[in-house]
């Protein structure tokens, strides 16, 4: 099957499984669906982020959609993520698509399928477009060229950039940060984020430096994930300049990753608990969190700490999204760097994450680390660490046998309470503390995420999985 969908979006290698072909192809599956649920009038919309040949693709598709009849709007900038799914609710359509690969490396791309209110399409919706796709393949797709559809009105050019950020304008203090006048320093990482997120920082009177801002189809070399390992430049720049905050977005804006004040990495993790605390007991919300399961497990004790609840959902923004809209949940996110929360766009936002955070800041007059102190003497002591590993088919074969199909486990040590195989083998030990082992739906590694009261027992409990999956010294992150 030439078109697989993975936990965010489907994604390949550039010239080997995303071609222009396979473009197109997917074009044509969801214009088919389109017309089958009576969609198609509605209109359909295409964004791009900054990778080699999103433009391309994105007019690709365009023409496709132009040749089934299919009214198409093309956001004709280098656009976030975020942006795209903002405009699928704003023009009120029933589908949109950006073509990214988001975070993967610089030789992917692919594209997100969002549906109505700007979701992130789920695997329902998903496997419908691949079974479409299949049922295509080999048959001529009808197209109507680029320009001749702009001419012909078929395809309209439209930048709803401006409405976007008035979005999150108003969904921001403003005046709060107006009166702080925070330095802060964005890392797009060669991205996409720059022109929202530097206006709406302007426009709260903040100092606002930016780096690595330039298209870069390479992104510097680096992998385009805001890690503690890409954000070294950040990190100086934060010192050496006695900024407030350095913000980094990954390659299409929709992950978030942050240096504090004292130039350290600040963990998605705490990320996701410092605007949960902040939100139910600075800003006086109500509400659960939604988080996937290899993220912290410090947004369930804040919860409770509130008489509040966390919920846990397999890996993949559609089912946070999804679970948030059924239980009215304040905000959602991942350890990856992905969040939302409730009121704004109903998926991953890095740009009004980030405005948020800066918000938090100018309303408590605290720096990040003494806010997460706060927390941790309420709630406890949380400690990640987090595990990569490449695999060959074989190995994996047999990995997922032991753990998915026979079922064992490592000795660890520590009681184990139950083990779930909901996406992936996740162990709940006695007291506290888990270790999860799954394979990625975004590029090949198997991920080791474990979570307990201290790192040395975090990093102990890992390297027994990680020995008894015979990958010792393998670990790439």
């Amino acid at each position: 099957m030439s078109i697989q969908f993975g936990t965010g979006g489907w994604r390949a290698v550039i010239g080997d499984g995303f071609t222009k072909a396979n473009v197109q192809l997917l074009a044509a599956a969801l214009a088919q669906k389109m017309k089958d649920e009576g969609a198609a009038q509605r209109g359909f919309l295409i964004g791009y982020d900054r990778r080699f040949l999103s433009q391309e693709s994105a007019h690709w598709a365009a023409e496709v959609m132009a040749g089934a009849g299919i009214p198409c709007m093309v956001v004709e900038r280098e656009a976030p993520t975020p942006l795209i799914m903002f405009a699928v609710q704003y023009y009120e359509l029933s589908y949109g698509m950006a073509v990214t690969a988001s975070h993967n490396p610089a030789l992917y791309n692919g594209v997100k399928v969002f549906v109505k209110g700007g979701r992130d399409a789920d695997e329902q919706v998903t496997a419908s477009i691949e079974d479409y796709a299949a049922a295509l393949e080999g048959r001529e797709i009808p197209v109507v060229p680029y320009e001749e559809g702009v001419h012909t009105g078929r395809i309209r050019v439209v930048d709803p950039m401006n409405a976007y950020i008035d979005s999150v304008i108003r969904a921001v203090n403003m005046d709060a940060i107006r009166s702080r006048g925070l330095k802060v320093v964005l890392d797009p990482m060669y991205g996409v984020s720059k022109t929202a997120l530097q206006t709406i920082l302007i426009t709260a009177r903040c100092d606002v430096d930016v780096i690595h801002e330039r298209r870069d189809a390479l992104f510097g070399g680096r992998l385009p994930a805001p890690n503690s390992k890409t954000l070294i430049g950040l990190q100086h720049f934060v010192l050496e300049n006695g900024c407030d905050i350095g913000i980094a977005t990954d390659g299409d804006a929709d992950r978030l990753g942050v240096i504090d004040d004292q130039g350290e990495f600040l963990h998605p993790n705490k990320i996701l608990a410092l605007l949960y605390y902040y939100l139910l007991r600075y800003k006086g919300w109500h509400g659960a969190a939604v988080r996937n399961l290899a993220t912290t497990h410090l947004l369930d004790a804040i919860a409770a700490r509130f008489g509040e609840t966390c919920y846990e959902v397999p890996v993949g923004f559609k089912h946070i999204s999804g679970k948030m809209l059924e239980t009215g949940a304040v905000i959602g996110g991942e350890s990856s760097g992905g969040l939302t929360v409730r009121g704004h766009i109903q998926g991953k936002d890095g740009i009004y994450a980030a405005s948020l955070l800066v918000e938090m800041m100018a309303t408590t007059g605290r720096s990040l680390s003494e806010l997460y102190q706060e927390i941790t003497s309420l709630c406890g002591s949380f400690e990640m660490v987090e595990r990569g590993y490449r695999f060959s088919q074989e190995e994996k074969a047999r990995i997922h046998h032991t753990l998915m199909e026979k079922k064992l486990l490592p000795a660890f040590g520590t009681e184990v309470e139950r083990v779930s195989y909901t996406g992936g083998c996740k162990v709940y030990f006695q007291g506290g503390g888990w270790v999860v082992s799954r394979f990625s739906g975004t590029e090949p590694l198997l991920r080791v995420f474990c979570e307990m009261d201290t790192a040395g027992r975090a990093a102990e409990t890992a390297r027994r999985m990680e020995a008894f999956l015979g990958l010792e010294g393998r670990n790439i992150e």
